[in-house]
């Protein structure tokens, strides 16, 4: 398994995939960004963020089986997040949130 820190890209599409849970493919992933985020990132950079997340353990993925016709007989590559996944979003968030603490409040004022 790779290093276990998570990249800006990395970690928006690790929350993207737990998301859209059952139904988290590349398309879908590149879509919720853009929608949610109103960030535009290509497909190739996003199939390539989901493989750089799985050789660090953080998703898994299968083929889907819900109608591959309507795709040329090619089915979904779906993902999800695992347990080190979740694990690494959980430990990116308890990060940001201490660092969020520290601030002085003759930054951005009171609280």
């Amino acid at each position: 398994m790779k290093g276990t820190n998570l990249g800006e890209l990395e970690e928006l599409v690790l929350l993207m995939v737990a998301n859209l849970y059952d139904d988290a493919y590349g398309l879908a992933i590149r879509n919720e960004i853009k929608d949610k985020c109103n960030r535009a990132v290509s497909l190739g950079t996003v199939h390539s963020t989901l493989h750089r997340l799985q050789d660090k353990g953080f998703v898994d993925s299968k083929y889907g089986t819900k109608n591959p016709s309507s795709r040329g007989g090619r089915p979904k590559l779906l993902f999800k997040v695992t347990q080190s996944g979740e694990r690494a979003l959980r430990q990116s968030r308890e990060l940001r949130n201490q660092l969020w603490d520290t601030i002085p409040e003759l930054v951005f004022g009171p609280k």
